[in-house]
């Protein structure tokens, strides 16, 4: 049957229960608890970090994509890509560090001298070093580790993270070699991830929803969006995470996907959009959960947060192995676009894509976005969040996140089964 217009239609059938302030099951919780965050522990007892053996097959990968693909090394700059690959953390400076990863042979690092020792404590790939000293070049170093790699000439990768000066440094002096974008190597490694990857991210999904159950109970009337974001954060450092974000807006800020500077003080009746996430071995979260603070919700603010959940279903149903990535987004906009809004990124409406990549970075390749034909393969992950933003009332977001298997996707976080239960008890 051919849907009408959502201007036309009443209340989608949700339950209509109060949330006075808390999620039922945090209300349950804050009764027997004097200070629920007090009787947090560590969740990390049961947490694998990533293993050596891993970083080695991600290396191995790697140089295989080289070799079909004609390049003769890869750099990377300090950052995530680094880590990844080598399990390295280094603060990035005017003195360039990098990795280069050839498409034989072992990988090796460019560091200054006087960084050496401090650099070669960490190493657990790789042996070669090539310092340089203050008043020496570090171009002509990385330079020095391709050609020791056995290649003359070709293509350098240079991983999208890589500094401009750092890129533009080795330009100058490896006059004999092609410096091209290293997305062709590093996105089909980082983008499908492994079960020691997945399992990381749902830890911390997990320890999320339990920070964010803490911080809806947080919720009093008065406040402003720092007794939410505060509460979760303390939340996620007592159970072990590394806390990323704890965003919380009100009312009419919560039109705004990422909010507003204005002052913001809660009161009964409030759409509450809150948008939090945290990190376990470098692994991250991303949960959005939408709520009516202290007040039944009116007939609109239902009808909107149905069509959300609506939306956020669709996307999910296409999100199969095959298709698209831009297919969940069409999926998710059409269900909004029917009901009468937009169309395309208009407002009211969805403002944006519907999802993201997820992984060692909270955003990375694999977005949901019209256009995007990347084809969805198992290991990917990636969140299903059709915004719907309607500037001057209010606006509803239902973010999860998902990794695809061989027969089709699966939550991190199952979705928020009603206005009044941001979570499964």
């Amino acid at each position: 049957m051919k849907r009408r217009n959502f201007m036309q239609i009443s209340a989608l059938g949700a339950g209509t229960a109060l949330f006075a302030g808390t999620s039922a099951f945090a209300a349950t919780k804050s009764k027997t608890l004097e200070s629920p965050s007090d009787r947090l522990t560590s969740r990390m007892g049961d947490v694998v970090p990533i293993s050596l053996e891993e970083r080695k097959a991600r290396i191995a990968k790697a140089q295989r994509l080289m070799e079909e693909k004609g390049f003769r090394a890869i750099i990377l700059d300090s950052g995530t890509s680094m880590n990844y690959f080598t399990g390295m953390t280094w603060g990035q400076s005017e003195r360039p560090m990098v990795v280069v990863i050839p498409a034989k042979g072992d990988v090796s690092y460019i560091c200054p001298r006087f960084e050496q020792d401090r650099l070669e404590e960490r190493i657990t790939i790789g042996t070669k070093v090539y310092p340089w000293e203050e008043d020496e070049s570090p171009y002509e170093q990385i330079k020095k580790a391709v050609l020791d790699s056995g290649a003359t000439s070709g293509k350098i990768g240079i991983e999208e993270r890589v500094r401009f000066f750092i890129a533009d440094g080795l330009r100058q002096v490896a006059t004999n070699f092609e410096l091209v974008s290293g997305d062709p190597i590093v996105i089909p490694c980082r983008i499908i991830k492994s079960p020691a990857e997945i399992a990381l991210m749902q830890q911390a999904t997990n320890i999320t929803i339990e920070a964010m159950t803490l911080g809806f109970a947080a919720l009093k009337e008065g406040v402003s969006p720092s007794a939410f974001s505060s509460a979760v954060a303390q939340a996620h450092q007592k159970m072990g995470g590394r806390h990323a974000f704890a965003l919380a807006n009100f009312a009419e800020a919560s039109a705004y996907p990422h909010g507003t500077s204005k002052p913001q003080i809660l009161k009964k009746g409030d759409v509450v959009l809150v948008d939090c996430g945290c990190t376990i071995e470098g692994y991250n979260s991303d949960i959005s959960r939408t709520i009516v603070f202290g007040a039944e919700p009116t007939p609109r603010q239902l009808d909107i947060w149905n069509l959300e959940k609506e939306a956020q279903a669709a996307g999910f149903k296409a999100a199969q192995i095959g298709a698209t990535l831009g297919d969940v987004d069409a999926a998710s906009r059409k269900v909004i676009t029917d009901a009468g809004f937009g169309p395309d990124y208009k407002l009211p409406g969805l403002p944006h894509r519907t999802g993201h990549g997820i992984g060692m970075d909270g955003h990375e390749w694999g977005n949901a976005v019209r256009g995007n034909k990347q084809i969805l393969e198992p290991g990917m992950c990636f969140s299903i969040e059709p915004n719907i933003s309607i500037v001057g009332e209010f606006g509803v977001r239902h973010e999860d996140c998902v990794y695809m298997t061989a027969t089709g996707p699966v939550w991190f976080s199952k979705p928020s089964p009603s206005i009044s239960q941001p979570f499964e008890l």
